[in-house]
């Protein structure tokens, strides 16, 4: 990169950090090494809080985050964590909906599973 390049990212640094040229050169390609990874790692931070959120919102409603999930896939729900931490934030009487498809479609699938017991 061209000195003004460099020096034009650096702005902003503490000490010589942002106006000598040395420095700045290693201070900024840190800082791109940093950005460029931290560009992944916030996907992951945030898929994670939205896991959370949506936990949270289940077991209100008697429901772990696992289960709530596989109850929405078998009835063939589709809506992804970020909607759904949404929901289970800002509509509580929607989210309580889904829980209880997710809870009916669980114990559904348990009367199934359960041998008939024939007299």
């Amino acid at each position: 990169m061209h000195k003004d390049t460099i020096l034009k990212l650096a702005r902003g640094f503490r000490g010589r950090a942002k106006n000598c040229i040395r420095i700045a050169r290693e201070r900024v390609e840190k800082a791109l090494q940093y950005a460029y990874r931290d560009r992944r790692s916030k996907k992951r931070d945030m898929r994670s809080l939205w896991i959370m959120r949506i936990n949270a919102g289940a077991r209100i409603y008697g429901l772990r985050y696992s289960n709530f999930m596989h109850g929405l896939n078998r009835e063939n729900i589709q809506l992804n964590r970020k909607v759904l931490s949404e929901i289970a934030m800002n509509e509580p009487y929607s989210f309580k909906c889904l829980a209880d498809i997710s809870d009916q479609a669980i114990k559904a699938k348990a009367a199934a599973a359960r041998p008939k017991l024939v007299p």
